[in-house]
């Protein structure tokens, strides 16, 4: 054990942090360009009830976004607009059809162009995540656990709760409203979930993903430069 790395439980800055006063800024994806996506319609009932709970909402559309590593950079307007958006945002909701068994190409698409850090910044670490999907068959849960370990690979603090609409085309009605049913239910559980852990955990969110392999990495690169110039 690296007793300069090794840290105890800081229980003020665990339950002492400042309390942000903002609503919760939450940013959703989609992942179908469908002109009747059903991942993009529940994915606006689930924005309209995160309002009402009084989180601050916005949507990223993904059209015209490029795939990753084809001859295009950060720089592209698309691109850097979905990264803005994960910077602003404190929690996201991701919501993607089960296309073969899996999540779509455009979801993954997204989540592939958001880095893992930036800088100094890292954009996804400690933020809140909800998962949602939608499917034309029977209910299946393979695009949400997918998602799952993305989120937790980025860090990113997954909620427990999480939606899957089955047969989605019986589910909305001809104006894209979602009609009333458990799955609706669900969806409210969600999302009142997601602003709860967002609100509990921003402000301290740095302090809960802190950990020790890090620190003391950190440490010993330093050093590191630090006996280089040294001999220098």
């Amino acid at each position: 054990m690296d007793e300069t790395c090794f840290a105890a439980i800081d229980e003020d800055r665990l339950f002492s942090a400042p309390v942000s006063t903002h609503p919760a800024r939450i940013l959703i994806l989609y992942g179908s360009l469908r002109p009747r996506s059903f991942s993009r319609l529940s994915a606006e009932e689930a924005g309209r009830i995160l309002t009402r709970f009084g989180a601050e909402v916005r949507f990223f559309n993904p059209s015209g976004l490029p795939l990753v590593d084809d001859g295009v950079d950060a720089s592209h307007p698309k691109v850097r607009e979905l990264r803005d958006l994960v910077a602003w945002s404190e929690g996201m909701v991701w919501s993607s059809p089960e296309r073969h068994g899996a999540m779509t190409g455009l979801m993954k698409t997204q989540i592939d162009w958001i880095p893992l850090s930036e800088g100094a910044v890292r954009p996804t670490q400690g933020k809140t995540l909800a998962l949602m999907q939608v499917s034309g068959g029977s209910q299946s849960f393979n695009a949400v656990n997918q998602m799952r370990i993305l989120g937790r690979w980025m860090r990113m603090l997954t909620i427990p709760n999480q939606s899957s609409i089955p047969k989605a085309f019986q589910e909305f009605d001809d104006e894209g409203r979602m009609r009333p049913s458990p799955f609706f239910d669900r969806i409210v559980d969600v999302m009142e979930e997601l602003v709860k852990f967002t609100l509990l955990t921003r402000g301290r969110s740095d302090y809960l993903v802190d950990r020790y392999s890090e620190r003391k990495e950190s440490a010993e690169a330093l050093m590191k430069r630090v006996n280089q110039s040294a001999a220098t």
